[in-house]
């Protein structure tokens, strides 16, 4: 893998981890694109870890104030959020990786996030539930659809907001909550493909340059999707990246009728 590939595949990761249109789902056509199907493990935790500091970059009173009041209750509905999809990761890892691996349903999952997409509009409140106005209950439905978008193409910023405007919560709310969400989700994924890397397994030969310029690129342009993300959900709809993800989910499955991808 060279430097320029790095780099476009940390502009895919960062802007598509908070777009709702699938950072792993886009990051895969990517390698295959590339031909750097096995692109490993090395660079997926660069990846991660750009995005967490845009994250970290936006967001940085909140994880503050979170860290001087760790039993807060935003402390307390991130965690309550962030159950499902640990649990299910770690109760179904084997069958996540087969289907991250092959990329055999992306096609289909791509359709079924604009699907969601679609449907959250007609909840839309822009009057809705304030963050601080978040129950248990909501941290905990949003969370099921979090671990659901452990599948490759379901889009892990798209089911959570759009979970959130399920709930009666507002826009900017929804925004605020799935990000943060974000930051347990990503973290818990880099530590455990840090463990992985630590056990020897997946280190494959990438140099260190390519890896440094995909986290760089990674980060900036996560931030820039979340700033951008943010304004959008105040006054945008989320019914253009419904349109989006439909037609690169048909394209994919046609593809793969035919056999050419």
């Amino acid at each position: 893998m060279n430097e320029l590939q790095a780099m476009i595949l940390g502009m895919i990761q960062g802007l598509t981890e908070f777009l709702p249109i699938s950072s792993t789902g886009h990051l895969y056509l990517g390698r295959h694109l590339f031909g750097l199907d096995e692109a490993g493990l090395f660079l997926d935790t660069m990846l991660h870890i750009g995005t967490l500091f845009a994250v970290l970059a936006v967001y940085g009173d909140d994880v503050v104030e979170m860290l001087k009041r760790p039993f807060s209750r935003l402390m307390g509905l991130l965690l309550v959020g962030t159950i499902p999809a640990a649990g299910a990761g770690l109760l179904f890892e084997d069958f996540f990786e087969e289907i991250s691996r092959t990329g055999v349903t992306i096609g289909y999952e791509f359709l079924l996030t604009g699907a969601i997409l679609w449907m959250a509009e007609r909840w839309k409140d822009k009057e809705g539930a304030p963050i601080e106005n978040i129950t248990y209950r909501d941290a905990l439905f949003i969370g099921c659809f979090q671990a659901a978008a452990i599948m490759p193409a379901l889009s892990r910023s798209g089911l959570t907001i759009a979970a959130s405007l399920f709930r009666g919560i507002n826009r900017e709310a929804s925004a605020r909550f799935s990000f943060l969400l974000s930051l347990p989700a990503i973290g818990g994924g880099v530590m455990l493909q840090g463990a992985k890397l630590f056990s020897g397994e997946g280190r494959e030969a990438i140099g260190l340059s390519p890896l440094l310029l995909g986290a760089l690129f990674s980060a900036v342009f996560g931030y820039l999707a979340v700033r951008w993300m943010i304004g959008l959900l105040k006054r945008g709809s989320l019914r253009p990246f419904a349109i989006y993800v439909w037609i690169l989910g048909l394209l994919i499955i046609g593809a793969q009728w035919f056999g050419v991808f």
